[in-house]
């Protein structure tokens, strides 16, 4: 009696392609974070997958849509970690320090996210702008930003004439550098932006920053 491999179901070939795929987008994120977007190989992706070339290609399409996927997984993790924020609970003062944390947390875990927006900016940010899902994706932390401005507007603790996005600019900006320059910053001035015996000094300084410009006393011009 002959032994025949039963073939694969639909649903085990749908998780195998599923689990392709994200190592394919693990290893790629790593190499194009490593190596910038002129630089990755998908040879050398291929090399350290349990997959081939080919496979990569028929799953990604190529190299440019490839870097895109990793993009846009990339800003998917920053954007389900906003979605699951919970602030209405909190003050406008505490609100704010704790949506200023979890973006201080998330760029701090995730350092190739770091590389790979600054890999994206040297290219215009190109593939961004090609990318449909991440024009739709949107920023779930500005809908949060904006119901924490107004709510400290209309208790008279916040102050500054500061619309949602220019607050993100200025947390992200801080969270943003603190990692992307760690090495030339060192370099410069012998201090550690991430050591992690300061993490909590900068943890509270970043809050201390946004608290203190939106809460600040104006003087009328």
């Amino acid at each position: 009696m002959t032994s025949v491999e039963e073939p694969a179901r639909p649903g085990e070939r749908i998780r195998d392609a599923a689990r392709t795929r994200a190592e394919i987008l693990d290893v790629a994120t790593r190499e194009f974070a490593r190596a910038g977007y002129d630089g990755a190989r998908v040879d050398e992706i291929a090399a350290r997958t349990r997959t081939t070339k080919r496979m990569i290609y028929y799953y990604f399409g190529g190299k440019e849509q490839l870097f895109t996927a990793v993009l846009e997984r990339a800003y998917r993790v920053i954007r389900e970690a906003e979605q699951q924020l919970d602030v209405d609970h909190l003050d406008p003062v505490a609100a704010v320090r704790r949506l200023a944390e979890v973006t201080f947390d998330h760029h701090e875990r995730h350092p190739d996210f770091i590389r790979l927006v600054s890999i994206e900016n040297i290219h215009g940010a190109q593939h961004i702008a090609a990318s449909e899902e991440l024009g739709r994706m949107g920023s779930p932390a500005l809908d949060v930003i904006r119901r924490i401005l107004a709510a400290g507007r209309e208790s008279g603790l916040f102050t500054a004439d500061v619309d949602a996005v220019d607050l993100h600019a200025m947390i992200s900006a801080f969270c943003f550098f603190r990692v992307s320059n760690r090495h030339t910053f060192g370099a410069l001035f012998g201090r550690d932006l991430v050591d992690p015996a300061q993490r909590e000094h900068y943890r509270a300084m970043l809050g201390d920053m946004v608290i203190a410009y939106l809460t600040a006393e104006r003087t009328a011009d």
